[in-house]
């Protein structure tokens, strides 16, 4: 049964998709892999340990979120921020700690959206951005969000991996989202399903190149300090907010 709002007026509690939206998407993403590695890697913390922590503060703010009364900008990418370095710890301690590898995560990960998707619209009859006014909606967003973030890192590290190197795979995830884009404006592809693929794409996109600022030079990376390239990354995502102010999606049509 639907349960989205009843007027074209409604406001769902998430932004509009502009190109503003994925800049920063970006950045948020990018941010998740250098503050991840920051905490995991350069304090020493260990994958588990920061997924706790994480985990606990995306839970909180996931909470907020979903009790607010309607879309406010900074609350919403602070919840975007904690979900991609969620992703980053939680899919690091998969790939490696469990042993199962990047290919196997990546497998796991995407059984995981696939399904929370398919929950998502077996419950509410629609999985589109535009519906997320309800607390059962925001459920299934932040679900689904929480899963392609991690899935995002597990297929980043995958590529990367398999001998592209970062510089390689941030190309090809750049390609893949260009052809959405093309898809986008060019087919008569469902917009929904083009979002959710662009969604997922650009976190890998943002794992390989925060992997390619703060990873050993030896190791293909850049070895900028994962510190310092974290709090640039949270400026500039501050700056966007301020100087590009955004506004809620509009609801659905009944």
């Amino acid at each position: 049964m639907s349960t989205t709002p009843p007027t074209d007026a409604a406001r769902s509690k998430v932004p509009e998709i502009t190109l503003v939206f994925w800049i920063i998407k970006i950045a948020a993403t990018t941010l998740g892999e250098t503050g991840g590695d920051t905490v995991s890697m350069t304090m020493e913390l260990g994958y588990l340990a920061a997924t706790g922590i994480f985990a606990t503060l995306l839970v909180l703010l996931v909470c907020w979120q979903i009790a607010a009364k309607s879309f406010h900008p900074f609350l919403y990418w602070a919840t975007i921020i904690a979900s991609t370095t969620a992703g980053t710890t939680m899919a690091d301690f998969a790939d490696r700690s469990l042993g199962i590898g990047y290919l196997g995560g990546s497998l796991l990960l995407l059984a995981s959206v696939i399904a929370s998707l398919a929950a998502w619209h077996w419950t509410l009859g629609s999985v589109s951005v535009r519906s997320v006014a309800t607390a059962r909606a925001e459920f299934f967003y932040w679900l689904t969000i929480t899963f392609s973030q991690t899935l995002g890192t597990a297929l980043g590290d995958w590529i990367a991996d398999a001998g592209l190197g970062y510089e390689g795979g941030a190309i090809v995830f750049a390609a893949a989202l260009l052809l959405v884009v093309i898809a986008y404006y060019r087919t008569a592809i469902s917009h929904v399903l083009l979002f959710w693929l662009a969604f997922i794409l650009t976190r890998p996109l943002g794992a390989t190149l925060g992997d390619l600022f703060d990873k050993p030079i030896a190791d293909g990376g850049l070895a900028f300090s994962r510190p310092l390239a974290s709090a640039v990354l949270a400026g500039f995502i501050l700056l966007c907010l301020f100087a590009l102010p955004q506004r809620a999606a509009k609801g659905l049509k009944t």
